[in-house]
């Protein structure tokens, strides 16, 4: 296979060898990365928060986190040796599950250069044993979050999430620790994944400025005239993941019972339908329905937002006039909608958004995952987003002038339960 020449090509062919996986996809990811070695991890320390990936993390230059470019949402079933018996993981299943894990963490350094991930499970997952879990633990089965949608609800036992700017780390520990092999980053493998987990589903994602416009002209929901900018890190055409509007992995962080240290999270798989997007708005307009208005009047976003610095630019002053945008402008922004339950009574952002682009089923799409110490703060704020408290006697209907609501379509979620790392091998309800 022809090595990519620039830089932004080879990223390119590495999130389409990351898409297709496979033997066939590593090798000629190898190829194309050549002899550039992948930093080992050696006996790094970690801290026992698996989400704890921020620190091992750049930053912008703002001091907002950027997120390794790529992403493998690894979706899984139990299959380790009680299966065919009660169904209850053995202390010989912990024991191989936590020996594999460990030997990612050996082999790989725990940054964007390396490997970060975590391993979640399902509410699914614990019905399985009988005792119920932790009551300090708000983690419901998943549901459909808005009467016009019908998405399905991803129930599988866990979910592996791995990421890294070296797509080919993901696909060898993918290939080795599943399939087989006898070395992972040329550490020894003494165990693997796929002796107690199957692959029940395979999503992959990717961010970062180039990548959706590298792609943009391959995929459906997006026109084929290329409108989505060289600069944008995301489809939609604008940035994401503000310091100042993010919540920080302490505050996400459970503090009491069993998981104390761990968190939960949820992933919505999203399609978007982008052709009316770029097709009949102008940048003014779009601003107006991904932020607010307000800040569209003010011309205060310039391209894809890179000037906001480390603030999306909703004020309190925003939100409280909602109602009244609505009533006069007849649209309501998506990020101010959402932003009027996102923050407790202290001003703390209650959400730490980790979401990407994807291409998979040759679809333009979102991977939105979210970290917040209780699913219900998720709800909530999904119900503020859906703005069908402001469509009574204004111009906002359940889709159309509601924010973005008429390019996304959620398709699936899924809630899940992310240990502290000491607990992350089959954990009981209660933590024992």
């Amino acid at each position: 296979m022809e090595r990519p020449g620039s830089d932004l090509s080879r990223r390119a062919f590495a999130k389409a060898a990351l898409a297709a996986g496979g033997v066939s996809a590593l090798s000629g990811c190898l190829d194309a990365f050549g002899d550039e070695p992948i930093p080992q991890g050696g006996d790094q320390t970690l801290p026992d928060q698996q989400f704890a990936w921020n620190d091992a993390l750049g930053r912008d230059d703002h001091g907002n986190v950027v997120l390794p470019e790529h992403h493998l949402f690894l979706y899984l079933e139990y299959a380790g040796e009680a299966v065919d018996g009660d169904g209850l993981p053995t202390d010989g299943d912990r024991e191989t599950l936590e020996t594999a894990l460990e030997t990612i963490e050996r082999a790989y350094e725990w940054s964007n250069r390396g490997i970060v991930f975590d391993l979640a499970y399902s509410p699914a997952y614990f019905e399985r044993f009988d005792e119920s879990l932790a009551e300090s633990i708000d983690l419901p089965a998943p549901r459909s979050l808005w009467s016009v949608e019908n998405e399905s609800l991803d129930e599988q036992d866990a979910l592996l999430h791995l990421a890294s700017d070296r797509v080919d780390a993901l696909l060898a520990i993918e290939e080795t620790l599943f399939e087989g092999g006898e070395t992972l980053n040329e550490v020894d493998v003494e165990a693997r994944l796929g002796d107690v987990f199957d692959i029940a589903d395979r999503r992959t994602g990717f961010i970062g400025p180039g990548l959706p416009a590298e792609k943009q002209g391959d995929v459906s929901g997006i026109p084929d005239d290329g409108p989505v900018p060289d600069e944008s890190p995301l489809f939609m055409g604008f940035k994401a993941g503000f310091s100042g509007n993010q919540a920080t992995e302490e505050y996400v962080t459970i503090d009491e019972g069993p998981f104390a240290g761990g968190t939960t999270k949820q992933v919505s798989t999203i399609r978007q339908s982008l052709d009316k997007w770029f097709r009949d708005h102008d940048h003014t307009e779009m601003v107006a329905r991904m932020f607010s208005p307000l800040l569209a009047d003010e011309n205060a976003v310039e391209g894809v937002g890179e000037n906001l610095g480390d603030h999306n630019g909703i004020t309190s002053d925003i939100i409280e006039q909602i109602r009244e945008t609505a009533e006069t402008r007849g649209v309501v922004g998506h990020t101010a909608k959402a932003a009027r339950a996102n923050r407790d009574e202290e001003g703390n952002v209650l959400l730490l958004r980790r979401h990407v682009e994807s291409t998979d089923n040759d679809r333009a799409s979102l991977h939105f995952a979210t970290l917040q110490q209780e699913i219900s703060q998720f709800v909530a704020v999904r119900e503020a987003m859906n703005g069908s408290d402001l469509a009574d006697g204004t111009a906002v209907q359940d889709r159309l002038n509601n924010g973005i609501l008429n390019y996304i379509f959620t398709e699936s979620r899924g809630n899940f339960l992310v240990p502290p790392r000491s607990l992350r091998a089959f954990p009981t309800p209660t933590g024992e």
